[in-house]
């Protein structure tokens, strides 16, 4: 296990109360004491971590400490299975896959989308993607981490998962906040607010499934209603929240996609038919 961090730790912890032989290495060396009064044993540089084990662990801050600790360690990954938990882009995946190739080890790229207190549960997802035969052979003890998803032989394909899954959360709460913005400048209850949002995101499911069949085919039905009738909705959205001084800049972008798709004669289409529109020119 090269890493120890709040997560890399966790990850170690579970390997060793799950009863296999673990090595750690961190560069702050400190670190490794609580996993060695664990049962771990601790190697004084990376190189030597991963020559104790032919299924090597990392989990650094960044693919910059990733690249750092890969050079110090070399020739010493031959022979290996070098799983990457880092979080990266699907380029950095696929650099990393070569990297281990071109130095005679497997590669295995993957995430965790969720919290160190809860690895070795199914509360945490691990999406892997790269080297099939290495995910079979060692499927089995990954999964000891919490729920895991194979993705593929292209390396870069947890990071594809990893990344659309983390934006759209990201996008789902910048945009609560804005509403919780909006009821709290007009006096409500925002807790209360927000029990009858959970509510109503929960009932999304069938829509996000729609929407992406539809972005599949490109044959956008009216989900939502009309991008016509729903243009005029955004009016009144934009217009309330500037009443009260509360940020319009989502809002307006969305009217703007409207009015641009209603524009090119597509008025009858609806919501998911802005993903045409969202192609970087």
């Amino acid at each position: 296990m090269l890493g120890l961090g709040d997560m890399g730790s966790a990850i170690a912890r579970t390997f060793i109360s799950r009863g296999y032989r673990t090595t750690v290495w961190n560069r702050t060396a400190s670190k490794a004491l609580p996993l060695v009064d664990s049962g771990a044993t601790a190697a004084p540089t990376a190189a030597e971590a991963v020559a104790a084990s032919r299924l090597v662990v990392v989990c650094l801050l960044d693919s910059t400490a990733v690249d750092e600790v890969l050079g110090a360690v070399d020739a010493a990954a031959a022979g290996t299975v070098l799983v990457n938990l880092t979080s990266g882009s699907p380029q950095q995946a696929r650099a990393n896959e070569r990297w281990a190739n071109e130095r005679g080890a497997a590669y295995l790229d993957g995430k965790i989308m969720g919290d160190p207190p809860y690895v070795g549960t199914p509360n945490v997802m691990f999406p892997f993607s790269g080297s099939r035969s290495a995910f079979e052979a060692h499927g089995p003890m990954l999964r000891e981490l919490g729920t895991v998803v194979y993705h593929g032989e292209d390396a870069g394909s947890a990071a594809v998962e990893f990344m659309a899954q983390v934006a759209m959360g990201y996008e789902i709460l910048i945009g609560f906040l804005h509403t919780l913005r909006l009821v709290q400048a007009e006096g409500a209850d925002v807790a209360d607010f927000a029990e009858r949002a959970a509510s109503s995101v929960a009932s999304l499911s069938p829509l996000l499934t729609s929407i992406g069949n539809a972005v599949r085919t490109g044959d956008y039905p009216p989900d939502l209603g009309a991008l016509n009738v729903q243009a005029a909705l955004m009016d009144d959205l934009i217009s309330h929240r500037e009443s009260i001084g509360v940020d319009v800049v989502r809002m307006r972008e969305v009217k703007d996609l409207m009015d641009r798709r209603i524009a090119d004669g597509f008025g009858a289409q609806g919501f998911s038919s802005l993903f045409e529109l969202l192609a970087k020119s």
